[in-house]
């Protein structure tokens, strides 16, 4: 039953993440990867917010499956940053892949630690 969870999450994390990425690519362009940097955060937000829920017992242990690691994990991607970081080098925009590589992993533990707080505050 667990993996049908993680796998309806997941169907429903994967185009979001898609649609997301062109949505915001759209708006604010191509020369970074700003798509990725908003799922990715805001992903992180989310397990965030799903463990301090989970952890103040506000949120049943099972929603980890669907959510967090079907939905999010789906949402977030850690490949495309990858991918996109260094594409970024090899096309010698040295500063973008610093500032992408800093931004998702710095914006992603803040989100998640805030997402945790929150998670926490709202269920006591």
């Amino acid at each position: 039953m667990t993996a049908l969870f993680v796998a309806v999450g997941a169907a429903v994390g994967a185009p979001l993440r898609y649609l997301t990425d062109r949505w915001v690519q759209a708006r604010l362009g191509v020369g970074f990867p700003w798509g990725t940097l908003a799922v990715n955060v805001v992903g992180s937000f989310l397990l965030g917010l799903l463990t301090g829920g989970v952890l103040a017992g506000a949120i049943p242990a099972s929603a980890q499956a669907l959510v967090g690691t079907g939905f999010c994990g789906a949402l977030t991607t850690y490949s495309t940053f990858g991918y996109e970081t260094t594409r970024l080098i090899n096309e010698g925009a040295h500063t973008r892949a610093l500032w992408n590589a800093l931004g998702n992993i710095l914006a992603g533990l803040v989100a998640a630690a805030a997402g945790v707080a929150v998670g926490l505050l709202t269920a006591g």
